[in-house]
């Protein structure tokens, strides 16, 4: 943007991402962008972190003219010597003022700006910061602007969001290495969403699985890429290039030169020792081994190999290729290395990494494991199924749990929420209903039958046979009807509870790390702020009693953990970092 001029391609994307970082553009990004595309697109374009595509980025003002590849350089190259020759104007970006709107109706977009921010994600400071620095060069000029970004950009750096997103690893130093080619094991959902993720983003992927699961996982790629050919998000020639990107095969003959593999096979955990065992034989010496597990310990999987500084979670939220989330998951073996390249990684695919700690399911999975439990516990003690998924919708989830259980499907939440059974004995509610449901081969929304039924278009409606599992399943009655206050505080303050153990056993480096994945990766109601900010809004100390209410009249499940008894005891947010 400093530049005379800018000239792309039509499929060139330009955005500023910064955002996702935890910090904001500097060298005068945030002063330059709105003199060129105006005030109001510059800041949905820093706060949304959003690219534009090159026609649209003609169309604002971002770049002066769109050529195709063979001929950038060329035109480039003419721009120049017309430039120098004054055959062009010779502009300087930081002084154009006829994109920016007058004082007046600027400071009415800047209030806009705050208020949907602060509805938004109430638990943020940073797109405040972003909007400061702006309507600082607006009403001071570009020079004072400049100066108000140089003095945030340095604060943010530091900053516990910053830290949050890419904790530990700022200060090290390292250079992420070039990661060009990737495979991928398994060629299941994940495996599928996982390489079409990589070849949007122009990575070449091999994806192994046997014969019957590669021609699905291929299949399901395709079946991915078309859609957006069909959305109008991508022209049938760009198509085809990003499928000549993706390679099947059988075995790891092609593996010789790949620079990170990431298994993303089912839940067995012999299954997976076996592969890195195999790929630790198979891959060159500087590969990254990554596992997409999301409940098994990585210090498990990686048990039968001897390349323990190279084994790295890298969890992805189902479906791969949409969801924003990647949790990256790190060992005490972990190479920071290896660390910093799947964070690049991580954010040339356009996800939001949150470093976390090693145990069974993390920090995602672990917080949000009491969720599901927490809604079978009150089924089966009389409390109406579709109700609660009514009223946790209408809290502001994209779906109840019973409607997520069906989503997933059956087998994987149950083996999920046995190895939680297994590995946190004490916080758990071993539920009925689902196996009962399980034998009966209602397995979710796959085989149109679980919770709920489900149409030839997915379409899901409630099941009236569903009542006599229920009450099987059912020991005890008696909350027929509960206020809709008291089924959110059930499902969610559980979740609290384990987020209190995970921050306290220092799998999550802060309570930031767990509201950012409780809203990319959960869905979580961006506009709460999170589930620990939500949290703390309601405050320790009531969420302690609450719990303590609970547990006394339905057992151990409820019981508030010690991080969170010290919290209420002393009146300490749970969002306060450690002394």
């Amino acid at each position: 943007m400093a530049c005379h001029a800018r000239i792309c391609t039509p499929v060139a994307q330009l955005g500023l991402p910064e955002l996702q970082l935890g910090i904001l553009p500097g060298l005068g990004g945030t002063q330059r962008l709105p003199r060129l595309v105006g005030l109001s697109k510059s800041l949905e374009m820093m706060l949304t972190s959003k690219p534009v595509k090159g026609e649209e980025a003609l169309g604002l003002g971002l770049v002066d003219a769109v050529v195709s590849p063979n001929e950038l350089i060329t035109t480039a190259q003419w721009w120049v010597l017309d430039i120098l020759e004054c055959r062009r104007p010779w502009l300087a970006s930081l002084y154009k003022t006829d994109k920016l709107e007058p004082l007046g109706e600027a400071r009415e977009i800047f209030k806009f700006a705050r208020a949907q921010a602060k509805k938004q994600a109430p638990n943020l400071t940073l797109p405040l910061v972003y909007i400061d620095v702006v309507e600082e060069g607006v009403v001071s000029g570009p020079l004072a602007g400049l100066w108000k970004e140089a003095e945030a950009f340095q604060g943010l750096l530091h900053a516990d969001t910053c830290k949050s997103l890419v904790p530990g690893i700022t200060d090290r130093g390292l250079m992420p290495r070039q990661v060009r080619k990737v495979a991928v094991v398994g060629g299941g959902l994940m495996g599928s969403g996982i390489a079409t993720a990589l070849v949007l983003s122009n990575c070449s992927v091999i994806l192994k699985a046997n014969d019957k699961s590669l021609q699905a996982g291929m299949g399901r790629v395709k079946a991915n890429l078309q859609s957006r050919v069909k959305k109008g998000n991508m022209t049938q020639e760009k198509f085809e290039k990003t499928m000549s990107l993706l390679k099947g095969v059988l075995d790891y003959e092609s593996f010789k030169d790949v620079d990170m593999v990431i298994e993303a096979v089912t839940e067995n955990v012999s299954l997976k020792q076996q592969i890195f065992a195999d790929l630790e034989q198979s891959c060159p010496p500087h590969c990254i081994l990554a596992t997409n597990t999301s409940t098994i310990d990585l210090n498990l999987i990686g048990e039968k190999t001897r390349s323990q500084d190279r084994i790295i979670g890298a969890h992805f939220v189902s479906p791969a290729h949409v969801m924003p989330l990647l949790e990256i998951v790190r060992t005490q073996h972990t190479s920071p290395q290896v660390i910093v390249d799947l964070l690049h990684v991580g954010k040339k695919i356009k996800k939001t990494p949150v470093v976390v700690g090693n145990c069974t399911g993390f920090a995602f999975n672990r917080m949000f494991f009491p969720y599901t439990m927490a809604a079978m516990l009150l089924v089966e003690r009389g409390a109406d199924l579709y109700q609660i998924d009514k009223v946790i919708t209408k809290f502001g989830m994209p779906m109840g749990p019973f409607r997520l259980v069906d989503l997933i499907g059956f087998g994987v939440a149950v083996a999920t929420g046995l190895q939680f059974v297994q590995n946190f004995p004490e916080p758990t509610y071993k539920s009925m209903l689902a196996p009962l449901l399980q034998e009966d081969k209602r397995l979710g929304e796959a085989t149109r039958k679980g919770f709920y039924l489900y149409d030839e278009r997915r379409k899901a409606s409630p099941d009236s046979e569903l009542k006599k599992y229920v009450e099987k399943a059912r020991s005890i009655s008696g909350l027929v009807k509960l206020p809709e206050k008291d089924i959110v505080e059930m499902i969610f303050f559980p979740v609290v509870n384990e987020a209190c153990r995970v921050l306290d056993e220092g799998i999550a480096v802060k309570a930031a790390d767990l509201d950012i994945a409780s809203v990319m990766g959960m869905g979580f109601p961006p506009y709460r702020g999170g589930i620990m900010f939500w949290a703390d809004s309601l405050g320790s100390e009531y969420i302690y009693s609450r719990l303590e209410e609970w547990s006394l009249l339905y057992g151990g499940f409820f019981k508030p953990c010690a991080y969170l008894a010290n919290r209420a005891a002393k009146g300490i947010p749970l969002q306060k970092s450690r002394m």
